[in-house]
This record gives structure tokens, C-alpha cells and sequence, in this order.
């Protein structure tokens, strides 16, 4: 991380300056807002703290709760949130305090005696490679703590208004902030107004923004009903610190998930099918003593003795998808622009147990929130925000048709080889599919089509095969030049919503050095374009943001102690702050002691080199030679600004 840039300033350098009038926040909601955020689940706390990053973004957070989650619901992070998790800088946070998910065990029936259980296999959770991070459990009320946290270190020192209730809204034609909310304080019970020019609606599976915007949850309930609880408890199960996908002959299925803290654990248990016509009296028949006995049960020959249930509900399996994400009905496409948004649970429900629901839901909120501060600071047109519920909706989907294979597969009981004509899964083929699913689980799957100009045809595919156009930037391995840090090339990036031109050098390096001359110099530059005044690399007072909308990072073939700093292209050395400071930290080379190195990992063209265009939420955007200087330039005018 980079901080003393504009004078030294002692103490914790996660505490960012505050903007004027930050420490004088208002109690009371102002009459007008940029960004309303309702809901302070895992998507809005996200959002969030991506909006808090910009003080010249007034945004407010409201909650129906008087305070901040405390336990229970989502817990499992994908290695794709981890990533997500780094630009905010906290994956260090997350990664010490969350169990790893390092290995999955699969119990069946004993062919010998099908009343007892039996291991039948160990797979590794994640393939290697899939990620720098692993797949970890911790409680979302730590998750959302984290993000709140960060919240109140940023300069707009963002908190939460709590206690206050969405009622409605009505979008006018016209007005700066077009958007009025209606609000209810639940302590009084009195109504306040708040106008906005954007409102999030992050308030969950009943939400009342999506009601109000006339959206359609489209799906049907499974009719199959588990039982969750977080426990801790005494027992001579062998796996209990393992995940453990558990079949037992007549009484359920468990998934078992070990929690953070070395002795807390999860149950997911099977409670059956469930009369749609009876959901209220099946909640109210299986409490949590029932739900304990059932797990007793399908555990034997083991026992297990519940000291402290720490929360326990009981919920059905349904997969639904809002028909969109936006207030924009289909007849109105054309002629509208969207103003109010839905993510998180509001767009999509399904089961708990593939562990996707708080993940899908803050790469939602990740989509949204680069593109309303892109609008907002006049970086992009508002036509941009048209791309969310193009992009999200059909990601939801994609979960939705998943989440029914994995809840079908997880509910079934395992076959009887005396009477294959019951049916049910086999325990091999339960672990075949939990191999095949495991870039789905861990977040690394999702692919943004072409179907917006902020994905591209993958015409130069080929020059880094490693990165998939439309797919996460999946880091490598690399050493920074100036100081030599060996570290991950994907954790340069920040929650800034910032664009990021990756160039990864020819085998001479003189294309890429042209490159970066036409970034500085040319008038085409979509760098200077896109920079607010188009600061020149030299004018200190100007160039402090020279890339707050697109960062060009270099990475050479060289080792680091064979390239030199003073030689390099001044784009790659840019003077920032108030005092006119070099950054030293754009430029890298290969890690040449661990392995292949990030050109071989990454299937990188060495004699041509590549540039690979990320975007703001770090996927892949557009793979490119490094002397298409033309193409690069149409690519971004499609939705960038011309600031100059």
C-alpha cells in the first residue's frame, strides 16, 4: 500500500485523510443523496464501502435493524471473494481469522451395515493453481464488520443509519435527483423523505424495492426443507474438522462445515419433503432439539453431544431469478435510463449449501458500484448502468441452474446396491461432482459474454491465453522492480474503480516502451483522454490523477536486477500528489525462483508480448497486441468520456 504521499502523517495508514465535513456527518438523512443503498446485507455493506472511497459521492446506507448483524445466515467465501477481498485491502484480515476449506470428506452407508456410515473418499477442495487464496469459512456478521470497518477509515467516514425502513418510491421525470424515497423510522414510527439520483435496493429475498419497481421473482420453491445450525458440541466423528458431505441409508443427508475459531461447526441437515401446503406448521414441528436428534442419528456409530447451539432456523430449497435487475420494464429500453437497482437476495434465491449466495451477492454489488462511480464522476455516460442487469441477470441464471443440480444431488440418498431400483446417488458420483462444480464454488467460473462494449471479442486471444476475456484476472507470481517485493501481479489493483492496462513486454521491450510513449504523449491516449484536465506526467499539481480512471502497470521479461529503474518509460514512473512524488510501484518482472514464471503461467506470447485490459471489478476486458494503439483507443472511447 502507498500512503505519506502528500506529507508524512503518523498512525495507522489505514485511516484514510477525512474529506471536509466528513467528522461532522449529519445524524439526520440530508434531502438529497447521489446513492441510496437499502439494506446492509453482505451486497449494500460491499457497495458501500466501494462508494465511501469517494468524497465527492454522497452516499447513505440505511437499515431496518437497530445494528449491525451479529450471527448466523451465509459463511462460506469463495477464493474469488478473497480476491475481491484484497483490493479492499483485507484478505490478510479474512485469510487469519476464517477456517480453510483444504479437503472435503464423503461418508455413505457400510455395506456391511447399512445403519452405520463409512468414509469413502478425500478429494482436495480447490485444484491447485485455481487461486492464490483459499476457499475459507467465517460468519457474514465478521464479513460485513470488515467492510464496515473499512467504511469508517475512509474519507467520507460512512456509516450506517440504522432503524430506518424502505416504504416506497417514485421516480420522476425529471429533477437532478429524480428518485424520491419514502422511509420510515422504526423507533417512532414516523415517514421521512430523501431524494436521490440512485437508489440500491440490497434488502434481501422479500425485498420492497423490488416490489416497488414492478420486478418479478420467476421460479418455483423445491419443496425440500434443512434444517442449519452453528453448534459447538462433543463428539468422536473423525471428520469434524473436515468438510463432510454425509449419506446415510433412511435418516437425511448432513453437510458439515467446520467454522473459524477451532471449535464451532456447521449442520446443514436434511429434513425432507415439505408439504407446500403446510410451510408454517413444518417450521414450527422441527425445532432445534429435532434437528439435533436427526443428526444423531444419520452420525452413528458416532455420537454427538450439542453443548451451545449459537443459532439454528430451518428453510426450504427454492431457486428464483427477478426477471430484471433494474426499474426499466422491456417496452421501455429504448427510451429510459435505469435510476434504481436491485442486488444480493432481492435478485436471486437459492440454496445455502453450495456456498454461493453472499459471494454472488457482493460481486453484484462490485458490478453496480464501479459503474455508479463512473457515471457519478463523469468518467462514463449514465448508458453504462444499462450493462448491470445485462451482465448480473444472466450470471443469476447461470447460479440458479447450478444450485438445482447441487441441491438435487445433495438431497438424494445414496443407492442401495441390493436394490438399484430405489434409485439415489451414488457416493462416487456425489464426489465426481463435486470435483467437476469446483470453479463454480469457488467464484472462478463466470464469464461475461460480448454482449456489452465492456467485453470484447477475443480476436487476440491467443497472445495471453491465460487470460480469458469476459473471466477474472487470475494472477501470478512477480517481482516489483523498484524494490525488489516479490508478489502477487493482482494485488496492484484497489477497489478504486479504476480501469487497469496490464502490458506485458515483447521480447526486445521496444513495443512496449512505444506503448507507453503513446499513453503519455498522443493526443489518442486514452489515458489523457479519460484523465480529469488531461494532466500532462510532469505538472505535479495536475498529475495527481493521472490514473484514477485507467493504471497502466508494465511487466518486463527481464529479471528484476537486470532492468533498471532510471531506464524506463516516464509513463511508468508518473509524478503524483502535492508534491509531484515518482510512483515507483508500476512496474514488475517475472518471478524466476518459484517455478515457471508468470509468461508461462499465463500463456503469454514472449516474442510479441500482450496487453491485457481489466476492469474495475477484475475481469478480463479485451487482450490486444501491444502496438494496437488504435484499437486500444476505440475500445475505451465506447464508454469513456473525452475529459480533456
Amino acid at each position: 500500500m502507498q500512503f505519506h504521499l502528500n506529507g508524512y502523517s503518523p498512525g495507522d495508514p489505514d485511516i484514510l485523510p477525512a474529506a471536509p465535513g466528513a467528522e461532522n456527518r449529519l445524524a439526520q438523512l440530508p434531502e438529497s443523496v447521489d446513492v441510496l443503498i437499502v439494506g446492509s446485507g453482505p451486497a449494500g455493506t460491499l457497495l458501500a464501502a466501494q462508494l465511501s472511497t469517494f468524497p465527492g459521492i454522497s452516499t447513505r446506507l440505511v437499515e431496518r435493524r437497530n445494528g449491525p448483524l451479529q450471527l448466523g445466515q451465509a459463511d462460506g467465501v469463495a477464493c474469488r471473494t478473497v480476491e475481491m477481498f484484497e483490493a479492499f485491502g483485507l484478505s490478510a484480515k479474512l485469510v487469519r481469522e476464517a477456517y480453510w476449506v483444504n479437503e472435503t470428506a464423503f461418508w455413505r452407508p457400510s455395506p456391511e451395515d447399512r445403519s452405520r456410515i463409512v468414509r469413502t473418499g478425500r478429494v482436495q477442495d480447490t485444484e491447485d493453481g485455481l487461486s492464490e487464496f483459499p476457499h475459507v469459512i467465517v460468519n457474514q456478521a465478521r464479513m460485513q464488520e470488515y467492510l464496515l470497518e473499512y467504511m469508517r477509515k475512509s474519507p467520507t467516514r460512512l456509516e450506517p443509519d440504522y432503524g430506518l425502513e424502505f416504504v416506497g418510491l417514485q421516480v420522476d421525470a425529471e429533477g437532478e435527483h429524480p428518485v424520491r424515497v419514502t422511509l420510515r423510522k422504526v423507533s417512532s414510527d414516523t415517514t421521512t423523505e430523501v431524494r436521490a439520483k440512485y437508489v440500491v435496493g440490497c434488502d434481501g429475498a422479500r425485498s420492497l424495492v423490488r416490489r416497488a419497481i414492478g420486478a418479478e421473482p420467476r421460479g418455483d420453491f423445491a419443496n425440500h426443507a434443512w434444517g442449519v445450525m452453528d453448534m459447538l458440541a462433543v463428539t468422536d466423528f473423525p471428520d469434524i474438522r473436515l468438510k463432510a458431505a454425509i449419506q446415510s441409508a433412511d435418516e437425511g443427508n448432513i453437510l458439515l462445515i467446520p467454522r473459524e475459531g477451532g471449535h464451532l461447526v456447521r449442520l446443514y441437515v436434511d429434513l425432507g419433503e415439505v408439504d407446500p401446503n403446510k410451510r408454517a406448521a413444518m417450521r414450527e414441528q422441527n425445532s432445534v432439539d429435532k434437528v439435533i436428534a436427526i443428526a444423531q442419528r444419520v452420525l452413528r456409530p458416532y455420537t454427538l453431544d450439542v453443548r451451545d447451539v449459537v443459532w439454528f432456523s430451518v428453510y426450504e430449497v427454492g431457486q428464483r431469478v427477478t426477471d430484471r435487475f433494474d426499474d426499466v420494464p422491456p417496452e421501455q429500453a429504448g427510451s429510459r435510463l435505469p435510476r434504481v437497482f436491485i442486488a444480493g437476495d432481492a435478485c436471486h434465491t437459492h440454496s445455502a449449501k453450495a456456498g454461493q449466495g453472499m459471494n454472488v451477492s457482493m460481486q453484484d454489488a462490485f458490478n453496480i458500484g464501479w459503474k455508479l462511480v463512473s457515471v457519478l464522476e463523469q468518467r462514463a455516460g449514465p448508458e453504462l448502468l444499462r450493462t448491470y442487469s445485462q451482465e448480473r441477470h444472466a450470471i443469476a441464471q447461470g447460479l440458479i441452474d447450478f444450485d438445482k443440480q447441487w441441491s438435487k444431488i445433495m438431497a438424494s440418498p445414496p443407492k442401495d446396491p441390493a436394490h438399484p431400483e430405489l434409485g439415489g446417488v451414488d457416493p462416487a458420483e456425489l464426489q465426481a461432482y463435486f470435483v467437476k462444480s469446483g470453479r463454480y464454488t469457488a467464484g472462478v467460473a463466470t464469464r461475461y459474454p460480448s454482449a456489452t462494449l465492456l467485453t470484447a471479442q477475443p480476436i487476440h486471444q491467443d497472445l495471453a491465453r491465460g487470460f480469458t476475456i469476459g473471466m477474472r484476472f487470475h494472477s501470478a507470481p512477480v517481482v516489483r522492480l523498484a524494490d525488489a517485493k516479490p508478489m502477487q501481479l493482482g494485488h496492484a489493483a484497489r477497489a478504486d474503480a479504476a480501469w487497469r492496462i496490464y502490458a506485458f513486454a515483447d521480447a526486445s521491450g521496444e513495443r512496449l516502451r512505444a506503448l507507453a510513449d503513446f499513453l503519455a504523449d498522443s493526443p489518442k491516449s486514452p489515458i489523457r483522454r479519460s484523465a480529469p484536465k488531461s494532466p500532462t506526467l510532469r505538472s505535479a499539481p495536475e498529475c495527481a490523477e493521472i490514473d484514477s480512471v485507467i493504471d497502466l502497470r508494465a511487466v518486463f521479461q527481464q529479471g528484476h536486477r537486470d532492468l533498471q529503474v532510471e531506464q524506463l518509460p516516464s509513463m511508468l514512473l508518473p509524478r503524483t500528489g502535492r508534491f509531484g512524488l515518482v510512483d515507483y510501484e508500476k512496474v514488475f518482472c517475472p518471478d524466476l525462483k518459484n517455478g515457471p514464471d508468470i509468461f508461462v503461467l499465463r500463456g503469454i506470447d514472449r516474442a510479441k508480448g500482450a496487453m491485457v485490459v481489466v476492469r474495475p471489478d477484475q475481469y478480463v476486458a479485451n487482450v490486444l497486441p501491444l502496438d494496437a494503439h488504435d484499437e486500444l483507443a476505440a475500445f475505451f472511447a465506447g464508454f469513456l468520456l473525452d475529459r480533456r
